[in-house]
């Protein structure tokens, strides 16, 4: 199924600055929030250059009382257009590219593993000249290991919330985006309980651009209210070897999709991107285990509905 939200001349040349001063506020204010939550690790701070034209600042934090290993990136490269977005259609010959983009893989095999990413892109045919196209892009999901249905309809319910402030189309389009692009088609199955997705948000205009860019600024925002309240229900609950066993399975499913599916994963390849960076989002400990089936009637075996393109409301 293919999304598109298109407009066809950008007639006003979006603030660069301000949406790269609100991502890294963001930055600063999920990580020092992530901190407080799991009460023992920090986020240790790697900035860094790309040759090409810009850089980013990489936060990671692990072996925390909460947080195996999670990270929060923010990231603003430029610089000549890839050959590869040229063969997707995008003929301008220059970019900027910035965003935000987390993902947080906890201990507890109950706290669910979040991904979120929220950026713009904009191209133009001279370095840092007018623009010619302009979009923002984003979404964010949850990838439980043992869901519930009291979180998944909280966390549906939260991203609903954000969507409907904005536009009553906003949450069934973004949705089952979600559920069509975090499927793993080979497992048939999702990776998690979806979220909302969405790309190529243009505008053509400037209330058009200042609707969506405080879409985005209400969805980077929603993160550490929801999240935190997700987290919090589950953090204490007691598990075993066999919880973390599947656990390790359902990392590896995460694995599957970021790397063979993944269109950012792809996309910091393919630019030169910093790949600690890039493959930060992977798990610390995953399993690959041979034709696994989890035992009829067990724990286990009752989240795979879960993984299911389902309506929650």
């Amino acid at each position: 199924m293919t999304h598109v939200i298109f407009v066809s001349t950008i007639r006003y040349m979006a603030n660069l600055q301000e949406i790269e001063a609100y991502f890294i506020q963001l930055q600063k204010e999920i990580t020092q929030s992530l901190e407080l939550l799991d009460g023992e690790a920090t986020f240790q701070s790697d900035c860094w250059q790309r040759q090409e034209g810009g850089g980013g600042d990489t936060r990671v934090i692990k072996d925390g009382n909460i947080f195996e290993k999670g990270g929060v990136n923010f990231s603003h490269v430029h610089g000549k257009m890839p050959e590869f977005l040229k063969q997707e259609g995008r003929n301008a010959a220059w970019f900027h590219a910035t965003g935000v983009s987390l993902v947080i893989h906890p201990s507890n095999p109950y706290v669910p593993i979040i991904h979120m990413n929220v950026r713009y892109f904009e191209m133009s045919e001279e370095e840092n000249g007018a623009i010619t196209d302009a979009w923002f892009g984003g979404g964010i999901d949850l990838s439980p290991a043992y869901p519930n249905e009291e979180d998944a309809y909280f966390f549906h319910t939260q991203l609903k919330g954000v969507c409907d402030t904005y536009d009553a189309s906003y949450y069934p389009r973004f949705k089952q985006w979600c559920d069509d692009y975090f499927t793993i088609p080979h497992r048939k199955e999702m990776r998690g309980v979806s979220g909302i997705f969405f790309d190529h948000l243009r505008f053509e205009n400037e209330d058009e651009q200042h609707k969506l860019f405080a879409f985005i600024q209400s969805v980077g925002n929603a993160f550490i209210p929801t999240y935190s309240t997700i987290v919090i229900r589950n953090k204490d609950k007691v598990f075993t070897e066999q919880h973390k066993h599947w656990q390790f399975i359902r990392r590896g499913r995460y694995a599957e999709f970021n790397l063979v599916y993944d269109r950012g994963t792809h996309f910091g390849l393919k630019t030169n991107g910093r790949i600690e960076s890039i493959l930060m989002s992977l798990p610390p400990h995953a399993e690959w285990v041979y034709d696994y089936h989890p035992e009829g009637g067990s724990e286990e075996a009752a989240t795979l509905p879960f993984f299911q393109p389902r309506h929650w409301f």
